[in-house]
């Protein structure tokens, strides 16, 4: 921890209203308000600067609601694309790569962009604070989460689904301010948000919030401000796989405040975000016009679940409809929603081996695919600039050779626990 860092200074606006106000304290909604919308950060200082690498994350401080640093950090890496870019006959891709690639000097160990939200979200927690947070998670955002706080001695409880314990590997052991709770096999994120819900309403526990959170998607956002600061100017286009689409919004929130700095362009990126089929909700919705999610069936959801590749892309309940969320970016910047199909993914994934060199998380193997498949239909412009944002990579390359550790569930529930049973384990529990 940095302590001389001063906190950043910002203000809190609703996309439903309008009105700004004071983060009074881990504010999730609008004081006094109903309607269901985010909150976004309005910062003091409008102009980007980025400050030295050596600072990790918060070499972007300026635009993070935090109130101080912690150890461990780093920041995505931007660089210029050839191989895979003449291979799709693209001039101007650019890969903003979140993961482990010594080469690049990527040196997330997680191997994953969760890492931007953890050490955004976890400094913002006041110093003071002495709530128990919870994060509910399919996989990487737990992992991030598990080794920020391990790593910090913040407590945490992480949430989730038993069959995705094999997300929750990492180098060394951990703090155990870090417990764990699961949902039971056959159970999926969604359960595990259920039981989320059911341990804030216990006492000494605080929601991280998801895509409510302005710290976690203003930490996302930083792969957008990466990319800009190594380009010098905003993408034209920006391609990401979207579980619950909170890196898009904040993609397009990063976007807007580089468009009031006035030095980096005043263009919207074009979103190009897709899915895994066959699970396609938000792809589903946005082909029908609908600002509100179609039917799913949970026992259809979860087959599908199982069906994709890309597993942390299963949110049932994503950040879509509401009041500045991801169809809000969508119709703001004509965006547009694609199908991945696994064997499209694996695709792009053995040629991003071949042509860049690293291993690809699956979420960013079906980001890849989508960038393929436009340039092959001639959808994008050749000679625009493309971001694309490799959400997760390197971990072939990181695990190689390393003893791995792994979390063990403190607790395991079933689908839809009741509050009383969740409230009688947890107090079982010791931080």
């Amino acid at each position: 921890m940095n302590h001389n860092f001063k906190p950043t200074e910002y203000l809190l606006q609703s996309q439903a209203t309008g009105k700004i106000f004071e983060d009074t304290g881990w504010l999730l909604d609008a004081p006094g308000e109903t309607a269901p919308a985010l909150l976004r950060a309005v910062y003091q200082e409008k102009s980007f600067t980025p400050g030295d690498n050596s600072l990790g994350i918060y070499k972007f401080a300026d635009w993070l609601p935090v109130h101080k640093t912690l150890n461990g950090s780093s920041a995505p890496v931007t660089y210029r694309s050839k191989k895979l870019a003449r291979k799709l006959n693209l001039e101007n891709l650019f890969i903003t790569f979140s993961g482990y690639w010594p080469e690049k000097e990527a040196a997330m160990s997680t191997c994953s962009f969760k890492e931007t939200e953890a050490y955004s979200v976890c400094a913002r927690l006041e110093n003071k604070s002495n709530k128990v947070l919870v994060v509910a998670s399919a996989g990487n955002t737990a992992r991030a989460f598990a080794k920020v706080c391990s790593d910090n001695h913040i407590p945490l409880l992480l949430c989730v689904p038993a069959d995705n314990l094999d997300a929750l590997w990492f180098d060394k052991p951990l703090n155990p301010c870090v417990k764990l709770a699961v949902t039971e096999p056959g159970s999926d994120y969604f359960d595990a948000i259920h039981l989320s819900n059911m341990a804030m309403k216990c006492d000494g526990f605080i929601a991280e919030g998801g895509a409510k959170n302005v710290a976690r998607r203003d930490g996302m956002g930083t792969t957008v401000l990466s990319a800009t600061e190594f380009i010098g100017k905003i993408p034209d286009y920006y391609f990401q796989a979207v579980g619950s689409g909170t890196g898009a919004i904040a993609a397009w929130e990063a976007n807007l405040r580089l468009i009031a700095d006035g030095r980096f362009g005043n263009h919207k990126m074009k979103l190009l975000v897709s899915q895994n089929a066959p699970f396609l909700p938000m792809f589903n919705a946005w082909k029908a016009g609908s600002r509100e999610m179609l039917a799913y069936n949970d026992d259809t959801a979860r087959r599908h679940v199982e069906e994709i590749d890309a597993k942390v892309l299963s949110n049932r309940k994503p950040p879509y409809t509401i009041i500045g969320g991801l169809f809000d970016a969508l119709v703001d910047t004509s965006g547009e929603v694609l199908a991945v199909s696994n064997t499209d993914a694996r695709a792009a994934n053995s040629l991003f081996v071949e042509t860049e060199g690293i291993d690809l998380h699956p979420a960013a193997a079906v980001a890849t695919a989508s960038l393929m498949k436009a340039s092959q239909t001639g959808t994008i412009n050749r000679e625009a600039t493309i971001m694309l944002n490799i959400t997760g990579g390197g971990e072939i390359r990181f695990k190689s050779g390393r003893e791995l550790f792994y979390l063990k569930p403190d607790l395991v529930f079933p689908i839809a626990a009741g509050e009383d049973m969740v409230k009688s384990k947890l107090e079982r529990l010791k931080w």
